[in-house]
């Protein structure tokens, strides 16, 4: 049975009405182009990704919940407005080719409580569920913890790509996601739907992120955590739309994580590809390259771009090696660039976490530039004004 066939009853109204039934007759989704991006995403699932009947059930109930996480969220916003009131508009956003370091840097970072975070159960399941209470959201946890559980179950290699862990924080792509107007080549072959995203203005993109920052904020406060004084970002998604970043968020400060492109593309590759086989029999790792690779490239040149528009002052740049071979160091700039002080505390609690999360503990991963059509050629053609720029001392 072709994809086409399989998704005759995957709609925008069908996915719509089932989360509507789902949050108990919820029906405020927010006031963007929500319609019209899931509109173009069911049409490139249909006639590209050529999903497993099983992915396509993981897919549907991926948006569903999205969908509803919206209506809950709205219906909060609606009943407590002071959520929106919390200014969000400094936050410290790592920013980096994958496999730069940046998950080493932001879990680092992330220890120290002056700074918010959001675990990885937190952007997959950002609205509470209809039996907890908001001071303890343990169904969200349990689910969140068995999902990455099963992840680790059926495609293992994952863990030595990304450390998933369901209670570390982790970036915001799954936040950014709610959109609709986001990423999705990371799970599977939608080439036409992000040459669409292209086109659009993605502005909504980053004020439903902030909204979404917001009410995690405001539940955290729920909860009783410590207050924080500003949000710790991490996303590489940011690199192709760093200019709206920086427009939603006045005041934040962009943390640049650098690497060689030949090193990082195929882990990447690797890691897509890896996740395209839980929606997908049989995806070619040839396409994955090719996708990714374009897409890095071009997120890359827009970085450049947006970087020479604003003042050097908002942008630090982190090379890989010294994160890996200096955290202390990096750790001590960052501070001085957040303007923060690297306190007694700070610096033990990093400390200890270096030393009990060293890279040395994970499985070692796996990759080659062959395996995704990808040539070392090509990587100095599409890098090479990023590699003079920052690479020219290593490369």
């Amino acid at each position: 049975m072709n994809t086409i066939t399989l998704m005759e009853d995957l709609t925008v109204e069908g996915l719509l009405a089932s989360a509507i039934a789902r949050s108990n007759g919820l029906s405020y989704f927010g006031d963007d182009n929500y319609r019209e991006s899931l509109q173009a995403l069911l049409d490139a699932l249909a006639t590209e990704a050529q999903l497993s009947p099983t992915g396509l059930q993981v897919l549907e109930e991926r948006l569903v919940g999205q969908l509803v996480n919206r209506l809950v969220m709205e219906d909060y916003l609606k009943r407590y407005p002071q959520i929106t009131e919390t200014p969000i508009d400094d936050p410290l956003v790592i920013v980096g080719l994958p496999r730069t370091g940046t998950t080493m840097l932001q879990r680092t970072l992330a220890v120290d409580p002056r700074f918010y975070s959001a675990a990885w159960w937190e952007t997959r399941y950002p609205s509470p569920l209809a039996n907890e209470t908001l001071a303890a959201p343990t169904q969200r946890i349990a689910q969140a913890k068995a999902e990455v559980e099963l992840m680790a179950q059926v495609i293992p290699q994952i863990l030595a790509i990304h450390p998933l862990d369901a209670m570390l924080c982790d970036e915001e792509f799954m936040l950014m996601e709610h959109s609709f107007m986001c990423a999705m080549d990371a799970y599977v072959n939608v080439p036409s739907y992000t040459r669409w995203l292209d086109q659009q203005d993605q502005r909504p993109v980053y004020t439903q992120l902030r909204k979404m920052l917001q009410f995690l904020q405001w539940q955290k406060t729920q909860r009783g955590e410590p207050a924080g004084q500003r949000w710790l970002l991490k996303a590489p998604q940011h690199l192709h739309t760093l200019h709206l970043l920086l427009d939603v968020f006045p005041k934040a400060q962009v943390i640049l994580t650098h690497r060689e492109p030949a090193q990082t593309i195929p882990s990447m590759a690797s890691m897509a590809h890896t996740l395209w086989q839980m929606y997908s029999d049989n995806p070619d790792p040839k396409a994955v390259g090719e996708q990714w690779n374009s897409r890095m490239a071009r997120g890359i040149r827009h970085t450049l771009q947006v970087r020479e528009q604003h003042a050097a002052e908002r942008f630090l740049d982190v090379n890989f090696a010294d994160t890996v071979t200096q955290p202390m160091l990096v750790l001590e700039r960052v501070y001085a660039f957040a303007n923060l002080p690297f306190t007694d505390q700070a610096r033990a609690d990093a400390q200890r976490w270096l030393s009990q999360n060293s890279r040395e503990k994970r499985a070692s991963h796996d990759y080659s530039l062959e395996r995704f059509g990808l040539t070392e050629t090509q990587m100095s053609q599409d890098y090479s004004e990023y590699r003079a720029r920052h690479l020219s001392v290593n490369h």
